[in-house]
């Protein structure tokens, strides 16, 4: 589709939710559309994860964003998700994966989308903005994605709401400098090496993001190795997640994504 005006948008008394996962790509997209659209107009919402999130990143969000952080949470869990799928489907895998993420459609669009809904029907509110922090660096599949396109699933006779992708050609170097010059810092997991934040065990996770999570929540690491015994598969394909996490780089030979130009 053409991209809509923001400016006209803004006149028709549009809001913006901006999706904030309190990842380096969330924090450098709240920062740039706080310079372009009002402050009355941005609506921030956080779907939080539970256990399986990195511990202090609410926090970490709400250290930087000058708006109130609408907390969303799904009425099931990552775990009983993962079990309910082995009970009723043994014989296809039972965890996620790249192709099939249940797990983002569940446990965080299907809550934001819930919201929004919700906050668009209160404020009486007939356009919305759908703001995501994917880029088209990160894949494939996300290079393809349009940085404009309508939200079919949200939009109505009454109600329309487009997904936006304020963010979608900057790199990650470029990430990282949007969030300097905010005068901020990421979360702190990238300082130690993380290359994307999210569950703290990703499936969508390097050797080193799920090396990192071992060292920092060994308790949950386990949690996540009974689950593979419980329901017979592995986290990824053919490889467990004990496996997936030794292949982790030793010594690093990376340098800290914190600390990226």
């Amino acid at each position: 589709m053409r991209p809509p005006d923001l400016h006209t948008l803004i006149r028709q008394g549009a809001v913006f939710y901006v999706s904030h996962s309190g990842g380096k790509d969330s924090q450098a997209m709240y920062a740039g559309i706080r310079r372009r659209v009002p402050h009355d107009r941005i609506v921030l919402v956080h779907a939080d994860l539970g256990e399986i999130e990195w511990e202090g990143v609410q926090d970490h969000i709400r250290a930087t964003i000058a708006h109130d952080l609408n907390v969303v949470r799904a009425n099931k869990t990552f775990f009983d998700m993962v079990r309910h799928r082995a009970a009723t489907r043994p014989d296809v895998p039972s965890f996620p994966d790249g192709g099939r993420r249940q797990c983002t459609s569940d446990l965080k669009r299907g809550p934001i989308y819930k919201f929004i809904r919700r906050d668009m029907n209160a404020r009486r509110a007939l356009v919305g903005i759908n703001c995501m922090g994917l880029r088209a660096e990160e894949s494939a599949g996300r290079k393809r994605l349009p940085p404009w396109s309508l939200n079919k699933t949200l939009s109505t006779t009454t109600r329309t709401v487009y997904n936006w992708l304020p963010i979608h050609a900057l790199t990650t170097p470029q990430v990282f400098s949007r969030i300097r010059e905010a005068g901020q810092e990421p979360f702190r997991a990238y300082a130690t090496g993380n290359r994307r934040l999210s569950c703290v065990f990703c499936i969508l996770g390097c050797a080193g993001d799920l090396a990192n999570g071992r060292r920092e929540r060994p308790e949950l690491f386990q949690r996540y190795v009974e689950l593979e015994r419980e329901t017979g598969w592995t986290m990824f394909p053919g490889q467990s997640l004990t496996q997936r996490a030794a292949e982790e780089e030793a010594p690093r030979r990376r340098q800290p994504r914190g600390n990226a130009p």
